[in-house]
């Protein structure tokens, strides 16, 4: 099978070359023909003048510069968009993902698979990563229903058909995962090792991962509407237990003067209900704003072939 390998590249001006001189041979050996596509997600530092320089070297190299930083999921949307060949491989740039294990990759695609993503022999992350991203996982197999969410990682095969569910997604809440849940469910997951990152530190915090988990919620799914739906009889189920006690209390002369705390604890309760609810709704109306008025998933600035 012919090969497109695309990377991310951010704050990697020094790792590049490693990650090529590991990863060429790799393909060369794994596939007939192939291609290398750096997808620089407007890096300050010298990843661009890095990832140019490696294109003029190698003829299988190419280079792509966005415009600015637009994250590492439409990156990789733009590499994919570019990539020649029948399998495309995505991997991180930071030699995480060991390029030598792309072959186990290739040989769990076969006939009957379309993708597979490489999981980790044991977790290259510390603990309270690794948990957070269990945590976003399990909630998107679970009530969002995103098939082998479990399963998902950076680090993943599929036949470049698949790249069609990308053709209508536009704007910058973008998932690469849940755009190809949309084109197939033969899905399987290959152990593979995964390194710990060889310099500097991964840009995905646990504010970044909590920013895209809501993304991909918020952005894929109208269950956190079905959710403000259910707050919303639960509140007034409680409000009915409420006024059915004050009644109560009235009935048997028990009602004091002194009704305050009932009164402020119910009207707080109410408040928070409706604040989450317009807190939803926005987060929705927000995003339609976004994609109404075209703004871009990512815009090239150059390309070196």
């Amino acid at each position: 099978m012919n090969l497109s390998v695309v990377i991310p590249c951010y704050r990697s001006a020094h790792i590049l070359p490693e990650l090529l001189e590991r990863l060429l041979p790799v393909l060369a050996e794994a596939t007939d023909a192939y291609e290398v596509i750096l997808v620089v997600d407007g890096s300050p530092d010298d990843t661009w003048v890095t990832a140019s320089a490696l294109a003029v070297k190698y003829d299988d190299v190419k280079a792509i510069r966005l415009a600015r930083n637009y994250g590492q999921h439409p990156a990789i949307i733009a590499g994919v968009r570019a990539a020649a060949h029948e399998v495309v491989v995505t991997m991180d740039d930071d030699l995480q993902h060991p390029p030598e294990e792309i072959p186990k990759l290739l040989a769990a695609l076969t006939d009957d698979v379309d993708l597979v993503y490489g999981t980790p022999e044991r977790e290259e992350h510390g603990a309270m990563r690794s948990l957070a991203s269990r945590l976003v996982k399990a909630g998107l197999s679970g009530p969002l229903g995103v098939n082998n969410a479990r399963n998902m990682s950076a680090f993943r095969a599929f036949r470049t058909f698949a790249r069609d569910s990308f053709d209508r997604v536009h704007g910058p809440h973008v998932s690469v995962d849940v755009a190809l849940s949309w084109s197939t469910t033969r899905v399987v997951a290959a152990e593979v090792r995964m390194d710990r990152r060889a310099h500097g530190r991964s840009g995905y915090t646990l504010r970044a991962l909590f920013r895209h988990a809501v993304d991909m919620i918020l952005g894929y799914s109208t269950v956190p509407l079905r959710l403000v739906t259910y707050l919303g009889l639960a509140v007034g189920g409680l409000g009915l237990v409420l006024f059915a006690y004050v009644l109560v209390q009235k009935i048997f002369g028990s009602t004091t003067v002194a009704g305050f705390t009932t009164i402020a604890a119910t009207v707080a309760l109410f408040s928070a209900a409706q604040m989450i609810a317009i807190g939803v709704l926005g987060e929705y109306v927000g995003r339609i704003h976004a994609g109404g008025i075209g703004r871009p998933t990512y815009v090239v600035r150059q390309r070196v072939d």
